[in-house]
């Protein structure tokens, strides 16, 4: 794309195209100006043409999409849209870039970037048709689907395949990761899948991307957005309150013993395929995982058996250097598969990747040996199958302000929640943005009139062992006044279970034959397809509590069971803290209550979705109505008339059903 505008002319052109009779009216029978979308496409404009930052916070129903890809259209700049998950990635790039395109009448072309886990790879797929061994006969029949697809498919994109769960076995075994990707070595190099997505990227003029694609790629530089980003003059990012977690968890450092067992596993398979007889491959790859498992049960330490991710503080995990034994075995182990694979090397490609593995593992357990630098935190994460030794920043100031520094382009960052004050502070400390151009656009729901809140004002205390269940009642009585209807969102997958159990059994007291659906009981779309059905409460805990749309009479209340403050005993939280504190700083003002502010933002943000809907938000804190930051958190919700009593609450839900 060329730049389409003279200077000062793309506000204009933005201005006409939002316009009741402009493009965007022509194009949708539908379509009706909002003043709120118009100011945050105007704001983008200014940046865009000022080559600045501008950071926007957009209510629900601003219609943020439309607002900053119309003026990316319009100013013909090359630019690189990044929003939170592959599934919204889709969404642009199916949706809303092709109907915009058409009712603009540009002729821009459009990339999509995914990360080479989302891509098929030809060489491990015949690799798998020649030896993989496969758990049950489902992952078979997903193998045979995949390999009849693969003879089809233009793009390689395994969310093209409708009904392959995203969590099967065979998915890891046929796409290609960092450390097992031959590169030019690979015979199925020049019909690369990832390869070819990369060359369009690179000559598209507008590439949509994720942000842990983004960040993984900064990082190690593998999937060719650290080529793309220096040519681009707009850089877009959508859903940027996720930003930070995901940028740290890919700034880090990781020693992951599942990364040691997939080496074991490939060094196996690689060394009987292509060197049979020539090492004893069983027995290297054997010590290889013997030295992984020994680390993963010495992180563990004395936890009982672990079911879900734990976090464990490094000072705890390695308490009295009981990982450094283990470390220098697992060293040992793979240097011996390092010299094992020298001695073949020259065999096939796969032992030259094979052996820069072994090497980089290596380096990665050395690094966890010394001491952890100033600026970093350390943790192990770990879950019923592996440990994760981590160390990471605590924020992404330092990567953004260096790619800001390093040429002079325009970057928007959007999200309908990034702080509770003007300045959008939760957000722009944490990146680095505090200079940049800010801009808060309100929700133009008419929150007033929909929606009411409601904080019990006798309730047990969220660390009173009868809290959890009184949630599950109170859930009960609010979905039986609605007939269903109701989502209860709990900050802990703990809690998940209590409240479900007593929301269960309170239903069936009352003599509601609602169904109560869990969060990890189904998959996350097959639970709200069931949920829109009617005749439902669905019960979730943390990946419910954003990214869920249920516009309509679906979905008409919201319970929350607790303020979700972080989780003070997160090594990330304690490092945080103890950086407020040396600064001076009061911690639990300025970190724990902003965080909550958000996270409550966000799961109050799952109930009213379009103009026309109605609902109630109830929150089981009474900390709301008695601590001094209560009135602090209320302010940040939507203006929600408040309830005063559960009998005004439930009259209310009455009245929708």
């Amino acid at each position: 794309m060329t730049d389409s505008h003279p200077s000062g002319g793309l506000r204009l052109a933005v201005a006409q195209s939002f316009a009741s009779d402009g493009p965007l009216g022509r194009a949708d029978g539908s379509y009706s100006p909002r003043d709120a979308q118009l100011q945050m496409a105007e704001a983008v404009a200014g940046a865009i043409d000022g080559r600045r930052a501008l950071v926007v916070e957009a209510g629900t129903g601003v219609g943020k999409t439309f607002a900053y890809l119309v003026p990316v259209l319009l100013s013909g700049k090359r630019t690189l849209v990044s929003t939170a998950t592959k599934n919204l990635q889709d969404q642009l790039y199916f949706r809303d870039l092709p109907r915009l395109r058409e009712a603009l009448g540009l002729p821009a072309t459009v990339a999509l970037l995914k990360g080479r886990g989302s891509y098929l790879c030809r060489h491990r797929l015949q690799q798998a048709r020649e030896g993989a061994v496969l758990p049950d006969r489902m992952a078979v029949r997903a193998l045979a689907r995949i390999e009849t697809w693969a003879q089809a498919t233009a793009t390689g994109d395994i969310g093209e395949l409708e009904g392959l769960d995203e969590r099967s076995d065979v998915i890891p075994i046929v796409t290609s990761t960092r450390e097992n990707c031959l590169g030019s070595e690979c015979p199925e190099y020049h019909a690369c899948h990832v390869m070819k997505a990369r060359r369009e990227a690179m000559a598209a003029d507008i590439v949509v991307i994720n942000h842990h694609l983004f960040f993984a790629d900064l990082a190690l530089r593998d999937s060719g957005v650290a080529e793309l980003l220096p040519t681009v003059d707009v850089a877009v990012f959508d859903e940027a309150h996720q930003m930070v977690e995901a940028g740290i968890q890919f700034l880090g450092q990781t020693l992951g013993t599942g990364q040691v067992l997939d080496f074991s596993r490939d060094l196996l398979a690689a060394g009987l395929q292509h060197a049979r007889g020539l090492m004893p491959w069983a027995e290297v790859a054997g010590a290889c995982e013997k030295a992984a498992r020994d680390l993963r049960l010495a992180a563990a330490g004395d936890l009982p058996d672990v079911r879900a991710l734990v976090k464990r503080r490094w000072d705890e995990a390695a308490r009295d250097d009981v990982l450094d034994e283990p470390l220098d075995r697992l060293c040992s182990a793979l240097t011996a598969a390092g010299d094992a694979v020298q001695g073949v090397v020259e065999t096939a490609p796969d032992f030259t990747r094979l052996q820069q593995r072994a090497k980089e593992l290596v380096a990665q357990a050395a690094r966890f040996q010394k001491p952890s630098p100033a600026d970093q935190v350390r943790w192990v994460d770990l879950t019923p199958h592996q440990a994760r030794l981590v160390e990471s920043p605590l924020d992404i100031r330092s990567m953004m302000t260096q790619q800001r520094d390093a040429a002079t382009r325009s970057w928007v960052f959007t999200s309908a929640t990034l702080g509770d004050d003007d300045e959008l502070s939760w957000f722009c400390e944490a990146a680095g943005l505090e200079d940049a151009e800010h801009l808060r656009v309100g929700s133009p729901f008419d929150y007033e009139q929909h929606a009411r809140v409601y904080v019990p004002p006798r309730f047990p205390a969220p660390n009173e062992a009868a809290h959890n269940t009184m949630v599950g009642r109170a859930a009960a009585h609010c979905a039986a006044a609605l007939g269903g209807r109701t989502f209860v969102l709990t900050t802990t997958l703990r809690a998940m279970k209590v409240v479900a159990e007593a929301l269960t059994k309170e239903l069936s007291d009352l003599g509601q034959s609602l169904q109560v659906l869990v969060q990890g009981t189904a998959a996350k779309r097959s639970l709200l397809s069931r949920f829109q059905q009617g005749g439902s409460v669905l019960v979730g805990s943390h990946s419910f509590w954003e990214g869920i749309d249920v516009p309509g009479e679906a979905l008409q209340c919201v319970l929350i069971d607790k303020l979700p403050f972080p989780p003070p005993n997160d090594p990330l939280v304690e490092a945080r803290v103890r950086q407020l504190k040396e600064q001076g700083r009061d911690a639990f003002n300025d970190y724990f209550v902003a965080e909550a502010a958000i996270s409550l933002k966000q799961g109050a943000g799952r109930l009213i979705r379009t103009e026309s809907d109605r609902g109630l938000l109830v929150i089981c804190d009474t900390r709301l109505r008695q601590a001094r930051y209560g009135a602090r958190l209320l302010r940040a919700l939507p203006p929600m008339q408040p309830l005063e009593s559960g009998e005004e609450a439930l009259a209310f839900l009455r009245s929708l059903r």
